[in-house]
């Protein structure tokens, strides 16, 4: 019998762990680790953006800068690709699409190399000039640490997707200076029950995690603003408006989006998908330079004024002087920054949307400010910087269907709740409008196409979790359409304990069933044994399940339309096995506990 020191230390802990902690206070110290680790990762994958872009940036190249930013995203993501091509060697998925394709469908386990492959790569995306965010790959690294750590000390499913949560919520309260906005993002966007089991954990995160940055990062904040204009009722109506350009700009976002996604990922070939849309994207930013990178340099501008800063480019710079100029740019990169986004994604550039969204979203608001103000729709101007900030509300509402989160990140970026009232008109109308046109989000319309998709609905998410391979049945006597009545009970009854029998063809194609009770009379009658044929027998299925393209839900609901006990699974048209209403339930009820418990 091994001594106690023999036992390896991490099952000594978990020993030790069990005397003297109760499973609550194990988690709460789990997501105060995950919370700091999380808010590491957001310092160093910041430092080593910034570190990139200073290098690039250098005296060495100053005088030459503009004509580099056709060439440096080209660069970028040539390296992105060799490091995921030699190096990783795994396909590498966007952020926050990947880690809810992992709770969906791989039960919360995320893969070791993902702790480590987004803090590469993604710098060197936006480093490059890359236009996406740093806040998804931010989110990916700490939900793959919470997912592992959480499967080191063989905690259950429900307990990796909260770990996932609090490690979500760790990276938007780091990156943002934003904890309750952080805590409403994972719940949101992650479909974590709102109870005081997740709240706790989510929270302890949040602060462990707002922590670490103001440790590293002081009481700067990404987008520092200070409200002086207040909100009155006469200024309802314009924030209306704003949420419905919003919900415009929104609906612009996710069909651009998918729209560049679709044609690219028709080339096969990786590397000269990579050429083209590098190609793009360099063309896209020479042009217009302020879509180069995450885009915060030009928000703060934007929020102060600053047109000189905030719209430099190539061939304007002499008329910025003119607001119709400004306005004119402004709305140019309300319809670009999508495209330059989309391209370096399909380039296999790795970022995230989040900071896209709120680029667009406060170009959005400043122009359509600027326009009411020069349009004298009202006698005193509205304050611009407001509704700049309201548009990145407006916008994420509607692209991300997070309208909480999107009101409380701006209410506390801008230290108070003066504007809370704008924020929720602007991100209610958004969200509402997108949602009927749109009903899922960028992060989760490709998950609900394919049935994959969690929700805060609990029977659609047990369902969701669900693997339709486990329930198929196969202890089934399969009968050839060209068998005897003699061959059905020689071959089929004596050999079966079921009473239904698929019937195939001579290439496995499914073509029909016998019930038992269908042969019932005539199975003692041997006079009938060599006249009757099995296709004479043979009757339709009162449906069939796709294995390719059913999912769990539109399985419940073909058994409650035609309510059979057994269903035929097929793949391809050949057959599977089956499906039984009671295997299903049986799986469904295991699966409630699972998640629940």
């Amino acid at each position: 019998m091994k001594s106690f020191k023999q036992v390896p230390i991490l099952q000594r802990f978990l020993l030790w762990k069990t005397k003297h902690l109760s499973e609550q206070q194990f988690t709460l110290i789990l997501s105060a680790v995950i919370g700091f680790i999380a808010g590491l990762g957001a310092v160093v994958i910041k430092n080593l953006t910034h570190f990139i872009q200073h290098l690039l940036e250098g005296e060495f190249i100053a005088n030459y800068y503009h004509a580099f930013y056709f060439v440096f995203p080209v660069i970028g993501l040539a390296l992105v690709y060799f490091i995921i091509k030699k190096i990783i060697r795994k396909p590498l998925g966007h952020g926050i699409p990947s880690t809810l394709y992992a709770i969906s469908k791989q039960k919360g386990i995320m893969q070791r190399f993902q702790m480590y492959a987004s803090l590469i790569t993604a710098p060197i995306t936006v480093g490059f000039g890359g236009s996406v965010g740093l806040e998804g790959p931010t989110v990916a690294t700490g939900a793959s640490l919470g997912s592992n750590i959480s499967r080191m000390f063989r905690m259950n499913q429900s307990m990796r997707t909260l770990l996932i949560g609090c490690a979500a919520a760790g990276a938007m309260s780091s990156i943002f200076k934003a904890p309750i906005a952080a805590i409403i993002f994972a719940i949101e966007v992650f479909s974590l029950d709102l109870t005081l089991v997740s709240m706790l954990p989510l929270l302890t995160a949040s602060v462990s995690a707002i922590l670490t940055s103001y440790f590293f990062f002081g009481s700067d904040t990404i987008i520092p603003f200070e409200l002086n204009d207040h909100f009155t009722i006469s200024q309802a109506p314009f924030y209306v408006v704003l949420g419905c350009i919003s919900a415009l700009g929104s609906i612009y976002f996710t069909h651009i989006y998918f729209k560049i996604h679709r044609i690219f990922t028709s080339i096969k070939n990786t590397f000269l998908r990579l050429v083209l849309a590098g190609l793009g994207l360099g063309v896209v930013l020479y042009f217009i330079p302020p879509l180069y990178g995450e885009g915060y340099g030009v928000i703060n501008n934007l929020l102060t004024e600053n047109y000189q800063e905030a719209l430099q480019t190539n061939f304007f710079n002499e008329f910025l002087d003119n607001i119709w100029v400004v306005i004119a740019l402004l709305a140019g990169l309300v319809l670009f920054k999508i495209v330059a986004t989309s391209l370096t994604f399909v380039a296999g550039g790795v970022g995230g949307i989040f900071a896209p969204v709120l680029f667009m979203g406060s170009a959005l608001g400043h122009c359509y400010a600027l326009l009411i103000n020069h349009l004298g729709f009202f006698n005193k101007p509205i304050s611009v910087g407001s509704f700049t900030m309201v548009g990145m509300a407006g916008l994420m509402a509607g692209v991300l269907h997070a309208p909480l989160t999107a009101i409380f990140l701006i209410a506390e970026l801008t230290g108070g709740y003066e504007l809370f009232v704008p924020l929720m008109i602007t991100a209610l109308t958004s969200y509402l409008i997108t949602h009927a046109v749109q009903p899922h989000s960028v992060y989760t319309m490709e998950l609900a196409k394919r049935g994959e998709l969690l929700t805060h609905d609990k029977d659609k998410t047990v369902l969701t979790l669900l693997d339709i391979k486990q329930v198929i049945e196969k202890n089934f006597q399969v009968l050839s359409e060209d068998m005897t009545l003699g061959d059905v009970v020689k071959h089929g009854v004596v050999k079966s304990s079921r009473n239904i029998f698929p019937v195939v063809d001579e290439n496995q194609n499914f073509k029909g069933i016998i019930l038992l009770d269908d042969i019932r009379t005539i199975m003692f009658d041997h006079k009938l044994y060599d006249k009757v044929k099995v296709y004479d027998l043979m009757q339709n299925a009162p449906d069939v399940i796709d294995l390719v393209d059913s999912r769990m839900q539109t399985i419940m609901t073909k058994f409650q339309q035609t309510d059979a006990w057994n269903l035929p699974v097929i793949k391809d048209g050949k057959y599977v096995g089956f499906i039984s209403k009671s295997k299903l339930l049986t799986a469904y009820r295991q699966k409630l506990i699972e998640v629940t418990v």
